[in-house]
């Protein structure tokens, strides 16, 4: 393919990292992992050279030296890109017949410290339909309109705080895709992944959904929500590049966010969308196309997410896709053990965004979603953001633990392991007040 001799080189892509200052992961762990998975780059000695695909070389071979020939020909470019080899393609925007229900909204929740509102958005606009329930705290006291936090969950609403006005709905199971009725017990069950009341007190709101409601996440998942509603639309037969999960997630997130614009107490012009996991990968791939959201969160996304695909190291293309055949389109299944052969990688994803404030995290003990190369992908996004006339990511190596960098591009490593922990969460609102001037 004539587009893969359109490569750059970054300095920070290949080292093994002796003698650097900022973070190397712990020796011992690096031993444990490998020897439990002996296929599975661990060790950074270990990844292969590799070159990334230039974010500001078109496929023509024009070179993009102005903005407008980025807005106007290499950015629209990329994102057809990603929608044909990586996330498949939507079907629809915001479907005509989508209607808003709010059937809860409570001036003096959580002992009177925030407003609660619980909004059902109908996908299709019929009560049967596949629907979205959007549950969202705001500070009490707070001016309105308020800045929120959009992030989806894993296990429900009512997981995510122990409030017994939440309603709950049937979860899916993720490995034999049951639906299944959540007890009482589990209200709260995931509140240390959203420590609400600092978040009320630092003056933001947050809104979340169940990512199940959009679409269950299991292998069979295409005959449920949302690809029921609308997989008719491709025709007869599903495509090699329609959505998958991700991209269906990622759709829902632009839903909910029109539902932000409809409400009065809420700033739609900051709206930090974010994700952890695979929610990471979707909140990039949400805030990527839809350029309503002011700011784009990435919690140890990994492959797929914030993680260079061509270092192979930890999770590669091969495993994720095995692993989980109904994220991606089936065109990205045509680069197992391929990765060189991507006409994209990761780091063109985060130029996306350019030039809004985009966040990349990732956790010590994550050596499975690559912490190395989420850092390299931000930084090869650099060149973009400088293009549109802004800064990057102010380091040229990886800080050390628990030390975040922020500039337009924003990044930490935190001491842990695979999760969204409350230091994350302080972090984000750190540059979120950074960027929006916001203070409280």
């Amino acid at each position: 393919m004539a587009m893969l001799a359109l490569m750059f080189t970054i300095t920070l892509v290949q080292f093994a990292g002796e003698g650097r200052s900022g973070w190397q992961p712990k020796s011992d762990l690096v031993k444990r992992l490998s020897e439990r998975r002996p296929s599975v780059i661990y060790d950074e000695t270990q990844v292969p050279r590799y070159t990334l695909p230039d974010p500001l070389v078109c496929l023509d071979g024009t070179r993009v030296t102005a903005p407008e020939i980025w807005r106007e020909k290499r950015r629209p470019e990329i994102l057809e890109l990603f929608r044909t080899y990586m996330y498949g393609r939507a079907p629809i925007g915001r479907p005509k017949e989508m209607k808003l229900e709010t059937f809860d909204h409570a001036r003096e929740a959580l002992g009177g410290k925030a407003v609660r509102k619980q909004v059902r958005i109908h996908f299709t606009g019929k009560p049967d339909g596949p629907s979205m329930d959007l549950l969202i705290y705001l500070p009490q006291d707070a001016p309105r309109p308020v800045p929120l936090f959009l992030l989806l969950n894993f296990n429900g609403n009512h997981a995510v705080c122990n409030d017994p006005a939440i309603r709950i709905k049937p979860t899916f199971d993720r490995r034999t895709g049951e639906a299944v009725m959540p007890s009482e017990e589990s209200r709260g069950q995931d509140a240390s992944s959203f420590p609400l009341e600092k978040i009320l007190a630092r003056g933001y709101g947050l809104a979340t959904a169940y990512y199940g409601d959009i679409a269950p996440d299991f292998p069979g998942s295409f005959g449920h929500g949302v690809f029921a509603a609308f997989d008719g639309l491709f025709g007869e037969e599903r495509p090699a590049d329609a959505w998958g999960a991700i991209s269906a997630w990622a759709w829902g997130l632009s839903r909910a966010m029109d539902y932000i614009e409809s409400d009065g107490e809420l700033a739609s012009r900051r709206v930090g969308v974010l994700g952890h996991s695979r929610l990471g990968k979707t909140a990039l791939w949400a805030g990527a196309q839809d350029e309503r959201f002011a700011i784009v969160i990435s919690n140890d996304s990994g492959c797929g997410g914030a993680a260079l695909s061509r270092r192979r190291f930890g999770e590669t293309v091969a495993l994720i896709n095995r692993a989980f055949p109904h994220w991606f389109c089936e065109n990205f299944k045509r680069y197992h053990h391929r990765e060189d052969d991507l006409p994209i990688d990761q780091h063109m994803l985060i130029a996306l965004i350019a030039p809004r404030p985009v966040y990349v995290a990732s956790a010590d003990e994550d050596l499975w979603a690559d912490p190395r190369g989420e850092f390299l992908a931000a930084k090869a996004a650099e060149p973009v953001y400088k293009l549109l006339g802004t800064n990057g990511l102010p380091a040229d190596e990886m800080p050390p633990l628990d030390t975040p960098v922020r500039g337009r591009i924003g990044y930490h490593i935190r001491s842990g392991g695979h999760a969204l922990a409350e230091y994350d969460w302080e972090r984000y609102m750190d540059f979120a007040d950074l960027h929006y001037g916001h203070r409280r």
